[in-house]
């Protein structure tokens, strides 16, 4: 078999997949982006740069009841003995919010001392039981109801209630000065940490002192 050498125009006449020849003399690489284009060209394949819409799937929003499928939620909130008083006298004020705009049951139960909160086929939201216990929970440890309802109107509230004893074992005296270099002389301190922290306190003074924050 006989083997021809090619000459320099020969080879300049061959075609090599992905390489163009110039007449200059220049071999002009093509990348691997544009031939995969060209491809996508010929395929009769549309060429989009753009970003490609995500495909997130769109639910309609579930009512409180079919979330709960029929099912009562119940919660109930004990009152001690010194809140009996100030639940009777503003009752109302805690009983119109809950069953009026939360759209829930609610009464107190003479027997076991606890207000009972719960759902039933008019509740929408499903957080509204949270949100009627926090309501309830700030007022047995002493927030003032006006205080209390902005628990039910804004969700970015929290209630959080913990022991000066869970800080620092203290006993006798000085867990009483504690307490009183908490609020200060006249409440000033505390009023400071309210404005400061944007947060309502609570100082109570019952078994040990707790302390109740509530922050927005």
């Amino acid at each position: 078999m006989e083997v021809e050498d090619l000459t320099v125009a020969d080879q300049a006449n061959l075609e090599t997949p992905g390489v163009e020849n110039t007449d200059e003399g220049f071999t002009s690489v093509l990348s691997k982006k544009s031939s995969k284009r060209k491809r996508k060209l010929e395929d009769g394949q549309m060429d989009t740069d753009g970003p490609v819409a995500s495909k997130r799937p769109d639910f309609p929003p579930i009512s409180g009841d079919r979330m709960l499928d029929g099912k009562e939620e119940f919660r109930k909130v004990p009152v001690p003995p010194h809140r009996y008083t100030p639940l009777k006298e503003n009752w109302m004020k805690i009983f119109t919010p809950i069953v009026e705009h939360l759209l829930l049951q609610v009464r107190f139960n003479l027997k076991t001392r606890n207000v009972e909160i719960k759902t039933c086929k008019e509740t929408k939201d499903i957080g509204a039981l949270t949100k009627a216990t926090d309501f309830v929970k700030a007022f047995i440890l002493g927030f003032q109801v006006e205080d209390a309802l902005a628990l039910i109107r804004l969700d970015d509230l929290f209630l959080e209630t913990f022991d000066v004893t869970d800080v620092k074992p203290l006993k006798g005296d000085h867990l009483s000065r504690a307490v009183g270099r908490i609020a200060g002389k006249g409440g000033k301190t505390k009023f400071t940490i309210e404005n400061v922290t944007r947060t309502r306190i609570v100082l109570a003074d019952t078994e040990p002192p707790v302390e109740s924050v509530w922050q927005y």
